[in-house]
């Protein structure tokens, strides 16, 4: 039997320098190959003899060990590539990693706040940034900015859990609206007019909280920068503010707040969609605002409602309680 070793060690310098993969992508092909290695030695097979069924049932054999699937699809990528390189070199008749699939991954469902975690992030004033100044200079500047940082930083918060905007969506918001205009608030229909995935339009009610915090910070902004800005929320620098910018302030809001977890923009778009649903029971509903293209991009949010709906019924339900 021919030892695989050196060619599998070939392919990989191949990998290193005519493709100049990363570091830690050729250490997980590497680990692929020692499995695969492992297996032509045990079953005493050559890599230009290995047909379908070797791999289908070393990948099964992997599985049941424990590797998870997205280990399975890396394990799996590396042996493909590894064949298609052995064909053009006329090393290997054909590829019997080709058509096999690792086992899919099991989708996580999304995390949600509760509805109190997300009215305390709601309602939360930030900490005062004069007393957390470094210097007199510092804390001048945070003096001047805390009004208006609080007031954008409570209309976005009110919005992105109000109306189950995505961050995109919530930073292309222009202050008025026009056929330029990504998207804009409608303040006396009480409606967002946005730009979602696809370049799709759609409308979506605005709650009353988040209006009031929105007229608040239309006032405190008209006097920050030029009327002719288009963006509605800008950064210290009047400029739009950026995803990186929303996804900072965010975090440190929620640990001024004391969440007991990290929150992220998407985050406050699930729980506006599982606390509709717990509400309302209206599937439908909740993908017409969220803007799904398919029910079924919806539907995770029942399984994160019926989570909810069995904690209460743990902790309410007098047979459902445990002995001591």
């Amino acid at each position: 039997m021919r030892n695989p070793a050196p060619l599998i060690a070939q392919h990989l310098d191949y990998l290193r320098v005519q493709r100049r993969l990363a570091d830690r992508t050729l250490a997980m092909y590497g680990d692929a190959f020692v499995r695969l290695q492992a297996f032509c030695e045990k079953e005493q097979l050559e890599l230009a003899a290995l047909k379908p069924h070797h791999v289908r049932g070393w990948i099964a054999r992997l599985h049941a060990q424990g590797l998870g699937p997205r280990s399975l699809a890396i394990t799996l990528a590396a042996w493909r590539g590894l064949f298609k390189w052995l064909g053009r070199e006329g090393l290997a008749p054909l590829n019997p990693a080709d058509g096999i699939k690792p086992p899919k991954a099991p989708k996580p469902l999304p995390k949600a706040l509760s509805v109190d975690q997300a009215v305390t992030l709601a309602e939360h004033r930030p900490q005062d940034p004069v007393a957390t100044a470094g210097s007199a200079a510092a804390a001048t500047r945070a003096e001047r900015e805390a009004p208006w940082l609080a007031a954008r930083d409570r209309a976005m918060i009110e919005l992105l859990y109000s109306s189950g905007l995505r961050s995109a969506e919530l930073l292309g918001l222009d202050v008025v609206s026009g056929p330029q205009a990504a998207g804009w608030i409608d303040l006396p229909g009480g409606e967002a007019h946005v730009l979602g995935k696809g370049h799709n339009r759609r409308t979506v009610p605005v709650g009353t909280a988040a209006l009031r915090a929105l007229r608040n910070w239309r006032d405190v902004r008209a006097s920050l920068v030029a009327p002719v800005a288009p963006a509605l929320f800008i950064s210290r620098q009047g400029r739009r503010l950026t995803a990186a910018q929303l996804r900072n302030r965010l975090k440190q809001l929620a640990q001024e707040a004391g969440l007991p977890t990290h929150v992220h923009p998407h985050m406050l778009r699930h729980s506006f969609a599982s606390h509709l649903l717990q509400s309302s029971g209206d599937l439908r509903a909740v993908q017409e605002l969220l803007g799904h293209a398919h029910i079924s991009t919806t539907q995770v949010y029942t399984k994160l409602d019926f989570q909810h709906l069995a904690k209460v019924y743990d902790a309410a339900h007098p047979r459902a309680r445990r002995k001591s």
